[in-house]
């Protein structure tokens, strides 16, 4: 029997592969996605019933290891203090983030430059400018044009909403004389290419039933699969295959049934993430790569970084309707956004608000963070508590250090029996300083909008959903894994388009940045196709 053999084969169906795959279609290639979850039923979304907010917290909580879907993996990161955040599924983490959608500053792709850290990227601003003004048209950018913190930038709808809330926390960032502008929101204000436009519901982060949030399996894949892309869904793969030569030809894969089965290919293309993509090269071992593929420098899985979150929440006398529209979007600060050493840390962090929580969620963090007593007055101080919290989030900037890593576990296990990753992660000094920093801004922020109560989590947890740097790009094979267009230094048919290959965190959501960068590595490779592998 003669196998079947594509010209691409993408792993992972999440933000990077879906715009990667789209744009690679007008090529007529002979292209193959496969991903391990399926396609998400929006009518079963939490939002669908009563229940929404509990879900949150259960099916559809953040962390693989809490919701245990048969389609999520474990992670080990008993060693890290923020828990890895990722779903599975079409559409990936997009069925479930935010939808904060900023770009990079110029001056992120020039760390090494302008502050003496880290290093530079091997790409810059204006290169991937005309991939984001594409990428913000597919997934659709709701915003206002004109922030002082951006190159001139084009929006295509009105902002979300503020509404009281966020009316609320701007007057105090008014008082203060500090930045603040509306959101940048991958999030259809209006009727969009198809999309109803908000509902104010505040479900975004369990998936978005209405469709006015721009998770790829309803913007990018629908076009891609049009123009002739396949998608396979509950695949599994354990492993990318190389032949003697050092290429690689394909992956083997776990069906739905769990039988072991091989794909075979021209290209290879990893969009599993920043701990998902190291897992997989770590576990392909071979004669030519015995330390994992693509891995000869000893980089893969190396310079993790997550985004280090405050939050800080205030207690408001009024009730603020917080309810009401997406939870992460509504108003943005770049206030502490560039070096200023005068602050005892280099490189600086976003404000983003963070809008009131459902019933559930109030309960649980009132409780953990001790504004809610038990026994007498349990339901008076919750009555105090309820719609009457507001937030802002300190999204800090973290700097690579090689010894944040990703490995393999040696007890955990998916459940096709795949080595689960293992994440070893430390907080520097510079990011303590630098949340630090950020809660201290953020309750002056909270109590000058009139805030009574503020309390804070530093680092924040559950916020492990920015997985970035442990397969970075450059242009020294040895200090780096993937050229400056994607392509890996040892294997030059194999090519990473996710988040793993930033060089550097920057100090907000990563998102548009990831899609931009997939948009322009598939460019890279249509101009290059007639020398690929050179």
């Amino acid at each position: 029997m003669i196998e079947d053999v594509v010209d691409v084969l993408i792993v992972g169906s999440g933000a990077s592969s879906a715009a990667f795959a789209w744009s690679l279609s007008d090529t007529r290639m002979n292209v193959l996605c496969l991903e391990q979850g399926d396609w998400t039923d929006p009518s079963s979304y939490p939002s669908s019933g009563l229940d929404w907010d509990a879900r949150g917290h259960g099916d559809f909580a953040l962390s693989p290891n809490q919701r245990g879907r048969s389609e999520d993996y474990p992670v080990d990161d008993d060693d890290a203090p923020m828990k890895a955040a990722m779903f599975n599924a079409v559409g990936g983490s997009t069925i479930t983030y935010a939808a904060h959608f900023p770009r990079f500053h110029p001056s992120d792709f020039r760390v090494r430059s302008l502050d003496g850290v880290a290093d530079d990227w091997p790409v810059d601003y204006r290169t991937l400018e005309p991939f984001y003004a594409e990428n913000e048209r597919m997934m659709g950018l709701a915003g206002v044009a004109g922030d002082p913190a951006y190159p001139a930038k084009q929006v295509h709808m009105p902002p979300v909403p503020l509404g009281k809330l966020g009316e609320t926390i701007a007057r105090g960032f008014n008082r203060l004389g500090w930045h603040w502008w509306p959101s940048d929101s991958a999030i259809a204000t209006e009727d969009y290419e198809g999309r109803a436009r908000c509902i104010q519901l505040g479900t975004c982060t369990t998936g978005c039933a209405q469709g006015a949030k721009a998770s790829t399996d309803i913007t990018y894949w629908p076009a891609a699969i049009r123009r002739g892309v396949r998608l396979q869904t509950r695949c599994r793969v354990r492993e990318i295959t190389v032949n003697q030569a050092g290429m690689a030809d394909g992956v083997i894969y776990y069906d739905a049934d769990g039988v072991e089965r091989r794909q075979r290919a021209e290209v290879v293309v990893m969009a599993c993430n920043g701990i998902g993509t190291p897992r997989l090269l770590l576990n392909s071992r071979s004669k030519l790569f015995p330390d994992g593929l693509a891995n000869r420098s000893g980089l893969v899985g190396r310079n993790l970084m997550f985004h280090p979150y405050a939050m800080v929440q205030g207690l408001f006398p009024d009730r603020l309707e917080g309810y009401k529209g997406p939870p992460g979007c509504g108003l943005m600060s770049h206030e502490f956004y560039e070096t200023d050493s005068s602050r005892g840390f280099v490189r600086g962090y976003s404000f983003e608000m963070l809008r009131g929580a459902g019933p559930v969620t109030t309960a649980l963090w009132a409780a953990q963070s001790g504004v809610l007593p038990w026994g007498a007055g349990h339901h008076d101080t919750y009555g105090l508590a309820f719609d009457r919290a507001a937030g802002l989030l300190a999204i800090c900037e973290d700097l690579p250090d090689e010894n944040n890593r990703v490995t393999l576990s040696d007890h955990l296990c998916d459940s096709d029996g795949v080595p689960a990753p293992k994440i070893n992660y430390t907080l520097s000094e510079n990011s303590r300083r630098m949340l630090d920093h950020g809660v201290a801004r953020a309750t002056e922020a909270l109590e000058a909008a009139g805030a009574m109560m503020v309390t804070s989590e530093a680092p924040w947890t559950l916020a492990g959903w920015h997985l970035m740097g442990t397969a970075r790009m450059g242009g020294d094979p040895e200090k780096s894994v993937v050229n400056s267009w994607g392509r890996c230094h040892d294997v030059r048919n194999l090519f990473i388009i996710d988040g793993s290959i930033f060089v550097t965190a920057a100090g907000l959501n990563p998102t548009n940045t990831i899609q931009a960068l997939a948009l322009y590595i598939a460019d890279s490779i249509k101009r290059n196709l007639a020398n690929l592998f050179d």
